[in-house]
C-alpha cells in the first residue's frame, strides 16, 4: 500500500496544475491518469486564452503555474483581441499545436521528481471519520494520502450523444469514470450533469481556403509567461467563412434528430458557447454566423471549424458542412458530438476548494461546473496550493475579487453555485480595469513568492518591470512638451485620446513592450483606477446602500436577464441585488454609478 501527500485524479489541465503546484511546495504526489497519453489533451478548441480567460491564464503564471509556459512553447500564433478598445482590456488568445501542446505538459510533470504518474483509474475515495484517506483504483490497488484532488474533467459517468445514439464515454473512444461518480454521491456530495460539445474535425487538404477571409496572427503580442520576452517564431493563419440560409435549412429540417431538441439530452448546456443548433433555433432573425477555421497542428491535416459544435447525426453534419463556403468539398476526420457529464454543486466547497463535509478532499476544473482550459487550470492551481498548505498545516491561501480573476470565478462557484456551465467574462469582475493581463505578474508575483512558487530569479524579474514602470512614469511627469502652445507634462499629454509613447515628439526610451503598455494604461485610467479603489471600499457597504424605485431597463450595461431578475426579486438594497443568482458585481457597480450619477444631477438642478 502506497502512501503520498496528494492524489490527483485526472490529468486534463486542472489536475497538471494541481500536480505541479503541491509538488512545487514539497508535497509527494501520485497523478492518476486513465491514459498518460493523453495528459493537457485539447478536448476541444486548439486555442488558450482570449479575453478575460487570458487573464486566467497570466494570474496563473504569476502564481507559479504551467499553462502559459505550455501555451508559449506549442504557440502557433498568438492574436490581439479588442483591439477596437483601450489596452487595459486589450485580450490575448494564442492558436496552439494539439499534438505539442500534451508533450510539453508531459514532460513539465514527469521532470518533476515529486510527482509519479501512474495509468489508471480512480474507482473508489477512501473516508474515515470525513477524512479522506486515499483511493482504490480499477485494478484493486489502494494508495493512501492526506488529500486528494479530483480533476476528472468530463469523465464522471459521461455520455456521448451523436444524433440518436449515445454510448458511454467521457471524450470520443475515451472511457467514462462511473465509479468514481458514484463513490462521490455515496460520500454525500450533491451531484448532477452538465453538457458541453465539440465540432466535426475536417481534412484541410479538402478545404477552399481562397473562399475564406485570412486571420493573421498580431506580430505584437506578448507571451504569455511573464518568463518570456519573445513569442514562438510560428505564425499559422485562421481563416473566416460563415453559415448561410441553406446551412440552417439543413439544421432546422433536422431537428427532430437532434438529441437537444427531441429531449435525449437533459442536461444544461454552455450559454454563451452554444451549438450551432441552438444559434439556428435561438437567433432566428441571423442569416448566418461565423465559422472559424483553425488549424490543429504545425504539421496536421486536421482543422477544428470552430463555431459549428453539434450533436447532430454524422449524414447531416456532412450535409451542414458542405453547405457552407469554401467546405463543399471538406472530409470529415471525426464527427462531432455532445456530451453530458456529471459535476458536482460547487457551493459544497470552501473558497480554497476544500469540500465543507470531507476534510482533505478538494475538487477542480469542470468538475466543478466551469467550461474552458483556462477556468480549469485556475481551479487546479488554487486547489493544489492549498492541498500543499494543508499538509504543511498553514492557513488557506484565497484570492479575493479585487485581486484577480481567479478570485471572481472562486467566489461566483462557492458563494452562488451555477447553474449552467460557467464561463469567465470581463464582465463579472467589478474590477476590470484594476485586473489587467499586462498587471497580473505586478498584482499576484509578491504573493506567489511568499508562498515559495516563484524561485527568487523569477521574482526579481517582476521587480525590475515595477521599477521599470515606475521610471517611465516619473520620466512623463518630468519631461515638458510644447502642445498648442502649452506647456505640459509627457504624463498629462498622454491621456489624450489616440496618443501612445511611440507617438511623443521626444522619445521615452523603453523598450520593453509589456512596461510601455502599462505605464501608457497607468496614465490614461488614472481616473478611472482611482474610481475602482473607492468601489472596493464600498464593497463592504452594500446592504447600506437603499435601491429606490427605478427602471433598471434605463441602466444601459444591464442585460435584459439582469433586468428581469432584479424586476422578479425587487431587492432593497445594493447588497440584496449581490445576493441574487446571475446577478454580477459587475451588475451592481452599474447600478450604483447610475445611481450616483442621477443624485449627482438632482443636486445640480
Amino acid at each position: 500500500m502506497e502512501k503520498y501527500d496528494c492524489i490527483v485524479v485526472g490529468a486534463g489541465h486542472a489536475g497538471i496544475e494541481a500536480a505541479n503546484i503541491a509538488a512545487k511546495l514539497g508535497s509527494s504526489v501520485l497523478l492518476l491518469t486513465i491514459d498518460i497519453e493523453a495528459i493537457g489533451k485539447l478536448s476541444c478548441n486548439p486555442a488558450v486564452g482570449g479575453v478575460a480567460k487570458g487573464h486566467l491564464v497570466r494570474e496563473v503564471d504569476a502564481l507559479g503555474g504551467l499553462i502559459a509556459e505550455i501555451t508559449d512553447q506549442s504557440s502557433l500564433g498568438y492574436r490581439i483581441l479588442n483591439r477596437s478598445k483601450g489596452k487595459a482590456v486589450w485580450a490575448t488568445r494564442a492558436q496552439v499545436d494539439m499534438y505539442s501542446y500534451p508533450k510539453v505538459a508531459r514532460n513539465y510533470l514527469a521532470s518533476n521528481k515529486n510527482i509519479t504518474i501512474l495509468q489508471a483509474k480512480a474507482e473508489e475515495l477512501l473516508i474515515k471519520d470525513k477524512k479522506i484517506c486515499g483511493v482504490r483504483n480499477d485494478s484493486g490497488q489502494i494508495f493512501k494520502a492526506k488529500t486528494v484532488i479530483i480533476a476528472s474533467g468530463t469523465f464522471l459517468k459521461s455520455k456521448i450523444h451523436i444524433g440518436m445514439d449515445s454510448f458511454s464515454g467521457g471524450r470520443l473512444n475515451e472511457p467514462s469514470s462511473d465509479g468514481l461518480f458514484l463513490s462521490i454521491k455515496k460520500a454525500g456530495l450533491k451531484t448532477k450533469h452538465f453538457k458541453t460539445g465539440t465540432p466535426a474535425r475536417l481534412d484541410k487538404r479538402t478545404i477552399d481556403f481562397s473562399k475564406m477571409q485570412e486571420q493573421v496572427p498580431d506580430s505584437d503580442a506578448l507571451a504569455f509567461s511573464f518568463r518570456n520576452k519573445t513569442i514562438r517564431d510560428v505564425n499559422l493563419s485562421c481563416f473566416i467563412t460563415h453559415t448561410n440560409k441553406k446551412t440552417h435549412k439543413i439544421i432546422l429540417n433536422n431537428l427532430k434528430f437532434s438529441p437537444l431538441y427531441t429531449g435525449k439530452i437533459k442536461s444544461t448546456g454552455v450559454r454563451y458557447c452554444p451549438s450551432i443548433e441552438d444559434k439556428v433555433v435561438r437567433f432566428s432573425d441571423r442569416d448566418q454566423h461565423h465559422v472559424f477555421i483553425e488549424p490543429q497542428g504545425q504539421d496536421s491535416l486536421e482543422i477544428y471549424p470552430n463555431g459549428i459544435s453539434t450533436s447532430l447525426p454524422y449524414e447531416v453534419q456532412l450535409k451542414m458542412i458542405h453547405s457552407i463556403s469554401g467546405l463543399e468539398n471538406a472530409k470529415v476526420l471525426q464527427p462531432g458530438y455532445g456530451i453530458e457529464h456529471g459535476v458536482i454543486d460547487s457551493r459544497q466547497l470552501y473558497p480554497w476548494l476544500e469540500t465543507k463535509t470531507i476534510k482533505g478532499l478538494f475538487f477542480a476544473g469542470q468538475v466543478n461546473g466551469t467550461t474552458g482550459y483556462e477556468e480549469a487550470a485556475s481551479l487546479g492551481l488554487i486547489a493544489g496550493i492549498n492541498a500543499g498548505l494543508l499538509i504543511k498545516r498553514k492557513k488557506p491561501f484565497i484570492l479575493p475579487r479585487d485581486k484577480a480573476y481567479i478570485g471572481v470565478l472562486i467566489d461566483d462557484l462557492t458563494k452562488k453555485g451555477t447553474d449552467e456551465p460557467y464561463r469567465m467574462f470581463t464582465s463579472r469582475s467589478e474590477f476590470r480595469l484594476s485586473l489587467r493581463e499586462t498587471n497580473a505578474d505586478l498584482r499576484l508575483g509578491s504573493l506567489a513568492y511568499k508562498l515559495s512558487l516563484l524561485s527568487k530569479a523569477e521574482y526579481e524579474l517582476i521587480l525590475n518591470k515595477k521599477k521599470s514602470i515606475e521610471n517611465g512614469l516619473i520620466k512623463l511627469k518630468n519631461l515638458k512638451i510644447n502642445y498648442q502652445n502649452k506647456t505640459i507634462t509627457a504624463y498629462q499629454l498622454l491621456k489624450r485620446p489616440g496618443l501612445d509613447l511611440d507617438s511623443l515628439k521626444k522619445k521615452i526610451d523603453i523598450e520593453d513592450l509589456g512596461v510601455k503598455r502599462e505605464i501608457e494604461i497607468l496614465s490614461k485610467y488614472e481616473g478611472f483606477l482611482k474610481r475602482e479603489k473607492i468601489w472596493a471600499r464600498e464593497m463592504n457597504n452594500l446592504d447600506r446602500i437603499k435601491l429606490p424605485k427605478i427602471d433598471f431597463s434605463k441602466i444601459p450595461s444591464l442585460s435584459s436577464e439582469i433586468v428581469e431578475k432584479l424586476k422578479k426579486f425587487k431587492p432593497q438594497s445594493l447588497g440584496e441585488a449581490l445576493g441574487i443568482s446571475g446577478v454580477t458585481p459587475a451588475a451592481i457597480l452599474a447600478i450604483y454609478n447610475f445611481l450616483r450619477s442621477r443624485k449627482l444631477k438632482n443636486k445640480k438642478s
